[in-house]
């Protein structure tokens, strides 16, 4: 049997986060993590072992090799963007034969032209993709190499935290490795609320609605979002869901014929994105803003609040916005009443896998190893380790984090439990349906019963 997010509770994600995280839970009162939680083995040592401990290879033999490496990091102004290219320019130095081609996209991009690389057997030497059902036809098409051994070889698997490479295991291979492990929240521009009369964020429904007719009297864009890339919709449509659904498991009901699309909880979800969008919460033309652009709107302070995962606090952190301590974070709240703001959207975070038919394969598991191994150091040093999904040895406070990241990693430890995202969950047919769907909300008021019917009806025809 395959693991997959319909298989892994999110009662359990939240353990897996409450022992990965034990180190940013000390790290906030001004200690350092190292006791609760593994260092992370990144040091230039440790990686310069595993790099001399690789198989044979054509580079060994001094030919010219080029390691093509597909990736999710675009972003000139987020911290692992720096990141990215410190670690690839080090293991260029140290391997003069080796040349890393970096292929960045953005995630909806990279998603497509996966699909496209995948149709053709041409899959790059490493590539990014997501948790559970939507890896699951990658791995069935046997596109990817295992990454058994060279996890075990040196090391790497004990870096990652308690439970998080389950989402990439399949029938007992894994085959990537996260690069997070992360909690949705909403952030918001403290001076811009302030400037709108709101003294303290909502921690109701009905009071985000209202404050964003507030910020939208006084001419401030109340919320960010880049619904080009169709699942950030979906992410916020799904806390709404976790909250109407008055906990976790709706999806699970669902497969498991206990509930239908049409259930009050998903039409009540749908109600109240639909509240939200007709407030005008988002940005005009808010679909045509990819995930980059509509995350910029908030971090150059041209919006009021911004609903992303833990994984947005490292690009925040540095931003305009964030100046001076500007930038604070709370829990998505309750919706009519029901929820529980402890409750998260968990995000298992995307992947790099390893092409199976890669020309140069121990030199593409050596490269994976060595940008592995140094991850979470450098992640780290770059303010960017909030929801990293290895263990991460260092004091965030003395290391100069906000007192917003700060904040964030607070939350790790209230998490109770919580669901993945649609798109981790259900069939991938059935996905691009509710994907479009939920994007289409964005554009015209619908019939909460219509879209929860439409939603029936692509599962149906749809179901494995």
């Amino acid at each position: 049997m395959y693991t997959t997010g319909k298989k892994v509770a999110g009662t359990a994600m939240a353990g897996f986060l409450a022992v990965g995280l034990a180190a940013c839970g000390s790290s906030n009162n001004g200690n350092n993590g190292g006791d609760a939680a593994a260092s992370p083995s990144g040091s230039a040592s440790s990686a310069a072992s595993a790099s001399a401990s690789a198989p044979a290879s054509s580079a060994a033999s001094g030919e010219k090799v080029t390691i093509t490496f597909q990736n999710i990091y675009p972003d000139p102004t987020d911290p692992k963007y720096n990141m990215l290219h410190k670690i690839v320019k080090q293991y260029e130095t140290d391997h003069p034969n080796v040349h890393i081609e970096l292929d960045s996209l953005n995630t909806d991009q990279q998603k497509q032209k996966l699909k496209t690389q995948a149709a053709s057997n041409e899959v790059p030497d490493i590539t990014i993709v997501n948790p559970s059902a939507q890896m699951k036809p990658y791995v069935d098409a046997g596109l990817f190499a295992p990454l058994n051994e060279m996890v075990e070889k040196n090391g790497l698997k004990d870096t990652f935290q308690s439970g998080i490479l389950d989402y990439y295991t399949f029938d007992g291979n894994l085959y990537a490795l996260p690069d997070g492990n992360n909690i949705a929240l909403l952030y918001y521009n403290k001076a811009l609320f302030k400037q709108a009369g709101i003294d303290a964020p909502p921690t109701t429904f009905e009071d985000l609605v209202a404050d964003v007719k507030k910020l939208k009297e006084k001419g401030i864009q109340p919320m960010a979002i880049g619904e080009k890339d169709t699942w950030t919709g979906s992410f916020l449509f799904m806390n709404m869901l976790l909250r109407t659904n008055g906990g976790p498991g709706f999806l699970k009901d669902v497969v498991d014929g206990k509930k239908t699309f049409e259930d009050p909880a998903f039409t009540g979800a749908v109600d109240a994105f639909e509240q939200l969008v007709q407030a005008g919460a988002f940005q005009e033309g808010a679909t045509s803003f990819d995930y980059n652009a509509g995350e910029n709107l908030f971090k150059t302070g041209k919006a009021a609040m911004y609903f992303m995962g833990s994984w947005a606090t490292g690009g925040i952190e540095v931003s305009d916005a964030n100046k001076d301590g500007n930038v604070g974070v709370f829990k998505f709240p309750t919706v009519g009443g029901k929820g529980d703001p402890n409750q998260f959207m968990l995000a298992p975070g995307s992947a790099f896998a390893v092409s199976k038919n890669s020309k140069h394969l121990p030199e593409t598991l050596d490269f994976l190893n060595y940008f592995m191994l140094n991850y979470p150091k450098e992640a780290f040093a770059v303010k960017g380790a909030v929801g990293v999904a290895q263990k991460v040895d260092g004091d965030y406070k003395a290391a100069g984090y906000s007192d917003m990241a700060m904040e964030v990693l607070a939350m790790f430890k209230d998490v109770t439990g919580g669901d993945i995202s649609f798109d981790n969950t259900m069939n991938p047919a059935t996905s691009q349906a509710h994907l479009s769907s939920i994007q289409n909300l964005f554009v015209s008021k619908e019939d909460p019963a219509a879209v929860a019917k439409e939603h029936q009806q692509a599962y149906e025809d749809n179901k494995e």
